[in-house]
């Protein structure tokens, strides 16, 4: 017998001791745990919202895992530094620009991620929205990776009736399921703009006098009223991302920077506000396609925009 092939009674035990570990070890699913785990990315989604489209698409672009963050409660508490392996953003063009609340947020933000992207809501046209949100977030130092848009119902009352919108198919399920593809794969894209289209928006600017640094930024006061048939409910103090809404002795007050983002008007449960005449006529007039209709997105409850927007302490 070969002599070479023996070992001590200690180091027989030492084996075996061995085994028994790696038997407990693998009966308990530790090394399973650790040989076949899979690491879930960190993703955050930040979103801007006053009737509920761009929280319902951030929603089905968050999916189980992701943290989902608004905007107006971002810039209350003052948070602009964030970090994680998936940074999105979703919000309305307005003109075919970001809100300008969204404008001053990606200015201050500082933004730590290996992959982010930017999908933005709109109901008729697009014109070169994607081309102004890279520039804006180029120049700020949070280039986006992917920038696409989606079409939903349009809550532009001043041109659109609202019950007429929700009667279109806009195709919502087929895009949305492409987008989000396209960012689990973290596509690198940017969804192109034709020639014609900026022409559209070079056109828009002229007749709006809109200031192509800022967008839209009105003084609430001189864009809506607020008409007798109000009955102090108070939404309108909770849905505005701006608070320009407040409960006071004769009824309701307005005041403030306004987003129009249409919150308060299309929230109202009374549609007691109502868009002012603008004295000179000028952009905007104050007029409406259909005053007796509404629109918040199906899928979002009042609470959703509430918890979204209220600038309350």
């Amino acid at each position: 017998m070969n002599t070479d092939c023996k070992i001590s009674r200690r180091d027989a035990l030492k084996r075996m001791g061995a085994a028994l570990i790696s038997g407990a070890v693998a009966s308990s699913g530790l090394l399973s745990l650790t040989s076949c785990e899979v690491r879930k990315n960190k993703r955050i989604i930040f979103y801007f919202t006053g009737t509920g489209n761009s929280l319902y698409i951030a929603r089905q672009l968050a999916g189980a895992n992701a943290e989902l963050l608004s905007i107006p409660q971002m810039v209350k508490q003052g948070r602009y530094d964030f970090e994680a392996d998936e940074i999105g953003i979703v919000y309305p063009i307005y003109g075919h620009m970001p809100p300008y609340m969204v404008r001053r947020f990606i200015q201050q933000a500082k933004l730590k991620a290996g992959y982010k992207f930017a999908v933005l809501t709109y109901g008729a046209r697009k014109c070169d929205a994607v081309e102004i949100w890279d520039d804006i977030s180029r120049k700020a130092g949070n280039a986006f990776d992917y920038i696409g848009t989606i079409v939903m119902v349009d809550n532009w009352l001043p041109n659109f009736d609202m019950n007429e919108q929700i009667k279109m198919d806009k195709h919502i399920p087929e895009n949305l399921q492409r987008i989000t593809g396209d960012i689990d794969e973290r596509r690198h894209w940017h969804e192109p703009v034709t020639e014609e289209e900026r022409q559209m928006h070079r056109e828009f600017m002229r007749w709006t006098k809109l200031d192509p640094e800022v967008g839209f930024l009105l003084k609430s006061e001189k864009c809506f009223t607020v008409t007798d048939v109000c009955i102090g409910c108070g939404i309108c103090t909770n849905v505005c991302p701006r608070g320009n809404y407040e409960l006071n002795a004769r009824g309701v007050g307005i005041s403030g920077d306004c987003e129009f983002c249409f919150a308060c008007i299309q929230n109202c449960p009374q549609r007691a506000i109502r868009f002012r005449k603008s004295e000179d006529g000028s952009f905007p007039n104050g007029t409406e396609v259909n005053p007796d209709a509404r629109y918040r997105n199906e899928h979002v409850s009042l609470m959703d925009i509430k918890r979204a927007n209220n600038q309350k302490s």
